[in-house]
């Protein structure tokens, strides 16, 4: 059995649906707002002395971190490529390009943003920093758009990059940001939306389209 430690909607969505996918048992510990409960932090200190999510603790009792290593992990657990192309495909070398590409470049924006107080001082620079640190996301997410194939990310396969894209388009700017700016993005997230295996987790994550606007 498997212990997610995460918050509907955050970045710990990115693990719960992949669990989901494989059909791997877990069990959801969930956590207050990081940025606004002590209790939470303190509680997943013990285990993430980051205090990040998602914390996944594998059945033999390991702490994994960091969703691009468990991405990995579970496709090697469950000795499948149905998310993750197997050593040898030729696609394998742009699906770790872009993997890393996103947990590196663009998820650390929010780490940033979501509290600007954390590394600048006053209203009137934090909020300059997170336009700032807003507008480089955009950015980035330009250059993830024109990579993008169609249907899915790696073009006929639906991979573990379909579903990153799902849970972080629905994050500041918003999905509707990527409708007008990043087509190719929105038009992949709706698919995943769609996605009958992911179905449970989608509604867990993100009730009643949070996030779509």
């Amino acid at each position: 059995m498997y212990t997610l430690y995460g918050t509907p909607g955050w970045g710990s969505a990115i693990v719960e649906t992949q669990l989901a996918w494989y059909g791997l048992p877990f069990e959801f510990e969930a956590l207050d707002d990081l940025f606004e409960s002590e209790d939470a932090r303190v509680r997943l200190a013990k285990i993430n002395p980051l205090v990040q999510i998602p914390t996944l603790i594998l059945p033999d009792g390991n702490v994994m971190t960091e969703s691009a290593a468990i991405t990995l992990h579970l496709a090697e657990v469950v000795k499948a490529d149905s998310l993750v192309p197997a050593v040898g495909d030729e696609t394998r070398p742009q699906f770790l390009r872009w993997l890393i590409y996103l947990v590196t470049n663009i998820y650390p924006t929010f780490t940033y943003a979501d509290d600007p107080s954390r590394f600048v001082a006053g209203a009137e620079a934090s909020k300059a920093f997170r336009d700032s640190v807003d507008t480089y996301a955009q950015r980035l997410w330009g250059q993830v758009n024109d990579a993008a194939g169609a249907p899915w990310f790696m073009g006929d396969s639906f991979t573990a990059l379909d579903i990153y894209i799902g849970v972080m388009t629905r994050w500041r700017p918003r999905r509707a940001w990527f409708q007008d700016y990043r087509p190719k993005l929105a038009a992949i997230a709706e698919r995943v939306d769609q996605e009958p295996r992911l179905a449970e987790a989608w509604r867990h994550n993100f009730p009643e389209g949070w996030g779509m606007q």
